[in-house]
């Protein structure tokens, strides 16, 4: 592995800023391109007892971002729709790795856990 030094930590935040998130387990059901785009993709992810559309920008990440149907991983679903390359886009997928230029990794439940479950 290659020698990574971490970035330096954030400020200290209240526990209710974290506790505002609502992050859950989701379901990959299927993965679309999204047409004009070099970097998002459409994700189909099931919570249970919905399904949402989430954009991610994996097109540059994976060489294959159809790999992810059927995983699960972690998804924040409060925060506002934001419509991106024409498409709307109802929540972020979490990620590993990003903010540091690494290439990221799925943060994923380490054994298959109901969608929709909270974590926290």
């Amino acid at each position: 592995m290659a020698t990574f030094t971490p970035a330096p930590i954030k400020p200290t935040v209240a526990f209710e800023a974290v506790d505002a998130l609502d992050v859950r387990v989701g379901t990959i059901h299927a993965v679309a391109d999204v047409a004009g785009s070099r970097k998002l993709v459409k994700l189909s992810v099931g919570f249970g007892d919905h399904t949402r559309t989430i954009l991610a920008g994996l097109k540059q990440e994976r060489a294959d971002p159809g790999e992810l149907v059927g995983r699960q991983a972690l998804f924040v679903l409060n925060l506002e729709p934001k419509r991106m390359a024409g498409e709307l886009s109802e929540g972020m997928l979490f990620d590993i790795g990003y903010a540091d230029g690494l290439t990221p990794a799925l943060a994923v439940p380490e054994r298959p856990t109901p969608d929709g479950a909270r974590a926290g």
